[in-house]
């Protein structure tokens, strides 16, 4: 994967773009399928008899395939298409946690999720008089694991934990939590969205019961995303939207609903956002993931490396990086200041508290700089990324 690929980073050259945990820019691949398919094929999907309906429902149910294929799913019915992984979670947490709980259980999360994967199971435990418990990290955002087995007792209902840290970086070892959540029959979601574009996933393996995801982190479009269930669990979840294609016989009297995925997703689907993650899932397989792999740890490494050569930054999360998301502060200088000095220099990167107020908490900080890579960056990027935060410091001390 090159800059070649991406006609956004072809037609701004001088950009470097450092934002991609926030979401990746797009290749052409996937702006091609998405244009041929409003262009050749689009109609509505599942209730058409004429013959581009036919088309238009191929290409969508090929697109879950493809997508099911990539994760390795047991089947195209684990693929539960989503607006994107905060949709999913709250799907998991509505129609599924809901109905588990009853006061005085709990559910467990790391003091360190974004969000997306914090806020729901608070609203969930205060509906019920349940409780959430935050498994705590080290000062290098890895997960206590020792705390978060105690935290596993008979009250615990559900267990919800990101695999790469968005605000660190640092990477939770899922694998040994989804083991020890399961020998004690607890249900486990993986939040994925930092994770499935740098390592992919192999979910036959990993054997979680839910793993969210988002098209857009992934060189795919917004809107669309992925919530994976298990036969563990996929026939006990509840439908929480209603109408649409997710119903198979309505009367005045009652209502019957059709069986997953399609009973998640109720109304007219993201038809095309879905063939554009098919599309980003056929690019990075093009790509091949041990390719991005090995280009991200090199950029990452060397980013790391530069970054810590400079007095002036105080850098947080793992040392070294383990995911291509390095987060910083310039010594005295507010992380605003710093990303507006390095956005006239053409240089993108995230400022602020990055959805995960908690972990600034953590840190003791207010906001911090984020660098996030992806595989169309560079070593070029890394230099000039220096170079303009040695220029930061310069305004500054004057």
């Amino acid at each position: 994967m090159i800059k070649a690929d991406i006609p956004l980073l072809r037609n701004r050259p001088d950009l470097v773009y450092l934002d991609s945990a926030a979401t990746t820019q797009k290749p052409d691949a996937v702006i091609d399928a998405m244009t041929a398919m409003y262009t050749h094929q689009y109609a509505t999907v599942h209730r058409g008899v004429y013959r581009l309906s036919a088309e238009s429902t191929a290409a969508y149910a090929k697109a879950r395939r493809d997508v099911a294929a990539f994760v390795n799913a047991k089947q195209d019915r684990n693929i539960v298409f989503t607006k994107g992984t905060t949709d999913g979670i709250n799907l998991v947490a509505r129609g599924f946690v809901r109905s588990l709980l009853q006061p005085g259980d709990t559910i467990v999360v790391s003091a360190i999720e974004h969000h997306a994967n914090m806020v729901p199971w608070q609203m969930m435990a205060k509906e019920a008089q349940a409780r959430v418990v935050y498994v705590p990290v080290d000062s290098y955002g890895h997960l206590d694991m020792v705390q978060f087995q105690a935290a596993l007792t008979d009250r615990t209902r559900f267990v919800a934990l990101t695999q790469v840290s968005n605000a660190l970086g640092s990477v939770f070892p899922v694998d040994d939590c989804v083991r020890l959540a399961k020998s004690k029959h607890i249900p486990i979601l993986i939040d994925g969205a930092q994770a499935i574009a740098h390592d992919g996933v192999d979910l036959h393996e990993l054997d979680p019961d839910f793993y969210c995801f988002s098209g857009h982190k992934m060189y795919g479009p917004t809107g669309i995303g992925v919530c994976y269930m298990n036969d563990r669990v996929i026939d006990r979840v509840a439908p929480i939207t209603f109408g649409g294609d997710m119903i198979e016989r309505v009367t005045h009297e009652a209502t019957t609903f059709a069986k997953p995925p399609i009973v998640f997703e109720a109304g007219t689907p993201a038809i095309v956002e879905a063939i554009g993650l098919g599309a980003a899932v056929a690019y990075i397989q093009s790509v091949g993931l041990p390719a991005i792999q090995a280009h991200e740890r090199d950029l990452t490494n060397y980013a790391y490396t530069r970054l810590s050569q400079l007095d002036f930054l105080q850098l947080y999360g793992p040392k070294p990086a383990e995911s291509p998301i390095i987060s910083f502060n310039v010594r005295d200088v507010h992380p605003h200041d710093v990303g507006s000095i390095l956005d006239q220099d053409g240089i993108a990167i995230r400022v602020g508290h990055h959805c995960s107020q908690p972990t600034m908490a953590h840190l003791q900080v207010v906001a911090t700089a984020r660098v996030s890579l992806a595989a169309y960056n560079t070593m070029n990027d890394i230099d000039r990324l220096c170079d303009s935060l040695h220029r930061v410091q310069e305004v500054f001390l004057t």
